[in-house]
């Protein structure tokens, strides 16, 4: 597991923003009392309609946010890659439910903190708690988007989004551009578009030399290239 001393590093790198405007002390102290848990690739790290009990800040791997469709699939909803929070909710008065479950999508390590010692931590430093507050704001402008697309975008438009900002958001540097591992039922669910048209979209950019793509992989040779040719 890692020393404190090599997570302060990495948080140096990763700048996440639940830290944002805390001195380096403050920092120290706030991570002082966390537990650093290993996730495997594919399991469960919160359960959706438990009780939030813990936060969890991602410093590597990544993870996704779901909700099981009443057909038994999952349906991704948010991606947390290293440097992110989720179980936000344990900063509230009052206990709150998970609204989503949330999966290791690799092999992840995350810092995390229990309801009360979070609350305590928050009651001391009080930027915690507004740096919660504006990542939860951020997701509502982000539904916002992805309300509008969904409205008003065509089928490319959304998964060239889709495809934008996952790459931007948690894809790794490559040779040949930003590669992100993601199935052809995970972009369609994400851009609200049928398999078929997911699966037809993406053979067109590989033709066109946007993107190349294997089972389980993506590799966006520019993001903007990508979002720019299809608005």
């Amino acid at each position: 597991m890692l020393p404190t001393s090599e997570v302060m590093a990495l948080l140096k790198v990763l700048r996440p923003r639940l830290l944002e405007g805390l001195s380096s002390s403050e920092v120290a102290s706030v991570i002082a009392p966390a537990t650093k848990r290993r996730f495997p690739a594919n399991s469960v790290m919160a359960q959706e309609g438990y009780p939030a009990e813990h936060l969890f800040l991602i410093i590597h791997g990544r993870a996704r946010g779901f909700c099981m469709t009443p057909a038994g699939d999952r349906f991704p909803i948010v991606w947390f890659p290293p440097g992110e929070i989720f179980g936000g909710a344990v900063f509230l008065s009052e206990p709150a439910d998970h609204i989503v479950s949330t999966e290791a999508v690799i092999n992840s390590v995350a810092l995390v903190w229990d309801r009360a010692t979070i609350r305590t931590l928050g009651t001391k430093y009080p930027r915690l708690v507004e740096n919660a507050l504006l990542i939860a704001y951020d997701y509502l402008v982000l539904y916002r988007s992805l309300h509008i697309s969904a409205t008003c975008h065509t089928a490319p438009q959304r998964l060239a989004q889709v495809l934008g900002n996952l790459a931007k958001g948690m894809g790794r540097r490559v040779t040949d551009g930003v590669e992100l591992n993601i199935r052809n039922e995970e972009l369609a669910a994400e851009a609200n578009i049928t398999i078929f048209t997911a699966s037809r979209l993406l053979n067109q950019w590989q033709r066109k030399g946007l993107l190349t793509k294997s089972r389980g992989k993506v590799v966006v040779r520019s993001p903007d290239a990508l979002i720019l040719g299809e608005t």
